[in-house]
């Protein structure tokens, strides 16, 4: 008995993709022939292999030549992750590009301003209230870093800033809270409350000594920067401050402070008068004899 005979399975056994190609070259031209043709390209046994698992060979086009294919892909690709960068960082450069321009017409638009004041509405929303407490007020803006705000009609909270000093004072208390404002002695709460001048920068180099630009973005209709403090100290007291500026002429439309703990103070402020002469008490209040002057820490 053959072998074949006492393995009848054999013979229904399905031949693999190379048995079946030394089968063809073995009927074309004998068993000699083909092994020859096999050992003579070993390469071609794995690429048999790798298509009887249905995966296509690799075309030998593809493979580098001496013309620098390779090198040529290589520099396409290249050209390509470039290309790819830069529509990537594209918007990001035009965002940073406009808000220099916007904010380079803002600068400008200050050299017309000499005094400024207007009525405003104060919003302040605080974690500990269900409801914002909204009340009205008075400001006065003249440069290049004075101003005076009035809480209250009549006025319960004044905030008046002059060259050398910052006062915070409380009529029905009869209180006052001095901060110098020379030689950096102001301390961190002096200092964020000096940046209530914001809508009103001197110059760029002042601006960059002061804030930094966190946002810029359009809502109805008008400019609306979002600023943190450049110092870490006055960051800690007021983390940013958005400013509102109409679109066209820059003048100040609205504030709003964002204190640590989540509370907001929005001023929005109406009926501004542009350049007109101020009284010289306007900045230098006259304090009663019955007054109570302090001087806070200023660490």
């Amino acid at each position: 008995m053959t072998k074949a005979e006492t393995n009848p399975k054999s013979e229904n056994r399905k031949p693999t993709g190379l048995g079946r190609l030394r089968r063809r070259l073995a009927e074309a031209g004998g068993r000699e022939g083909a092994r020859t043709f096999l050992s003579a390209g070993c390469v071609l046994e794995p690429e048999v292999q790798r298509a009887d698992r249905n995966v296509r060979a690799p075309s030998r086009s593809l493979r580098p030549s001496g013309f620098g294919f390779v090198s040529g892909f290589g520099l396409r690709t290249s050209a390509f992750r470039a290309f790819a960068l830069l529509l990537f960082f594209l918007p990001t450069l035009l965002r940073a590009a406009d808000t220099n321009a916007v904010l380079a017409a803002w600068l400008a638009a200050q050299t017309n301003v000499s005094t400024w004041s207007a009525e405003f509405i104060q919003t302040r929303s605080l974690k500990a209230l269900n409801q914002p407490l909204v009340s009205t007020g008075r400001v006065w803006f003249a440069k290049p870093n004075r101003f005076r705000w009035e809480l209250g009609q009549p006025a319960q909270t004044i905030a008046v800033r002059d060259e050398e000093l910052l006062q915070v004072i409380y009529p029905r208390l009869k209180r006052a809270e001095r901060y110098p404002l020379a030689d950096g002695k102001s301390g961190p709460l002096g200092e964020a409350l000096g940046l209530l001048d914001a809508g009103f920068p001197r110059s760029r180099a002042d601006f960059d000594a002061r804030f930094r630009v966190a946002s810029l973005e359009t809502i109805n209709g008008a400019w609306c920067f979002g600023l943190q403090p450049a110092t870490a100290s006055a960051r800690r007291m007021l983390p940013s401050i958005q400013v509102t500026l109409e679109k066209k002429t820059f003048l100040l439309l609205a504030n709003e402070l964002v204190f640590p703990d989540g509370s907001r103070m929005r001023n929005d402020f109406s009926n501004p008068t542009l350049n007109a002469a101020f009284a010289p008490d306007v900045f230098k209040p006259a304090l009663g004899d019955d007054f109570k002057v302090v001087a806070p820490p200023t660490q």
